[in-house]
């Protein structure tokens, strides 16, 4: 049993309790509906109360700092996050050791953030100690343990890997549909992902065909609109573009950079780099019109 620091009366603490779960509850739902304005306030006010509640490194506090760290991922404020992720883990291994599920998802949380800054070389290492400690604990075929690899991947992906990583995503999507189903987020995820080495390896329909199942699995867990739906349609801009289907990948543009602009921050680099796409696309469009004027 952990003891909490606080001195107040028995109610007050079932109501305080009450409190920071409700905003906790609510920020997440928040984060998952892509409104990342609203979830990190929630998020803030949640953790200032649990730090005042539970004192600062005790367990309750994990999945708060877990949480609005993957908030801090998706919205762009990758150093908060690290912040986050990084205290976290110091709580959780005082606590419970350094060999268990919880570091391990600190762990891939870490790399994963990695990823999304682009430091490739750094998320490596974090991304294989999650998979050693989860394979220790689950063995190999466990879905976390599929997740944890997925998540590797995307890292040797993005160090250009692509003979290491294409095997993984082939095993773990075969371990998401027999656990879990053909429609579920972490085969659109993988999908998404393996498209893109495809597309990389010039298999341009092989690759269109897997961002079309992503996206259609996207749409249908979390809405038409959501900024995750937007990352795939980028993606598939981008090849279509590469196809020559100019006119349809700035459709696609279009769609994805109105998602980015409503539910990210100005200086997101998802935004960033969708809007750039975009406008090189719009500037050949007008190039070749002129020359068909000509």
């Amino acid at each position: 049993m952990i003891a909490m620091n606080t001195g107040t009366p028995q109610a007050t603490d079932a109501a305080q309790k009450q409190l920071v779960s409700e905003l906790a509850l609510r920020a997440d739902s928040c984060r998952t509906r892509g409104r990342y304005n609203e979830s990190e306030a929630l998020f803030r006010r949640a953790l200032e109360l649990a730090e005042r509640f539970f004192g600062e490194n005790n367990l309750p506090l994990v999945p708060l700092l877990n949480n609005f760290a993957v908030l801090g991922k998706y919205s762009g404020n990758f150093d908060e996050a690290e912040t986050c992720y990084r205290r976290a883990l110091t709580i959780t291994e005082r606590w419970l050791g350094a060999e268990n599920g919880e570091v391990a998802t600190l762990y891939h949380n870490l790399g994963g953030l990695e990823h999304a800054r682009g430091n490739y070389a750094a998320g490596e290492p974090l991304a294989r100690r999650a998979v050693e400690i989860r394979r220790a604990l689950l063995g190999e075929e466990h879905l976390d343990v599929a997740a944890d690899m997925a998540a590797l991947a995307a890292i040797l992906d993005g160090l250009g890997r692509y003979d290491e990583s294409e095997p993984i995503y082939h095993h773990v999507i075969e371990i998401f549909e027999r656990e879990g189903g053909s429609e579920n987020y972490e085969i659109a995820i993988n999908l998404n992902n393996l498209a893109a080495l495809c597309a990389a390896q010039g298999k341009l329909e092989a690759a269109e065909r897997m961002y079309l199942r992503a996206l259609a699995i996207k749409e249908k867990l979390l809405g038409a609109e959501h900024p995750d739906v937007a990352v795939t349609l980028n993606n598939l801009a981008l090849l279509v573009k590469d196809q020559g289907e100019l006119t349809r990948a700035a459709a696609i543009y279009e769609r994805a950079l109105t998602i980015f602009e409503r539910a990210l921050q100005p200086t997101h680099p998802c935004l960033l780099r969708c809007r750039a796409n975009y406008e090189k696309l719009r500037r050949k469009l007008a190039r070749s019109a002129a020359n068909t004027e000509i």
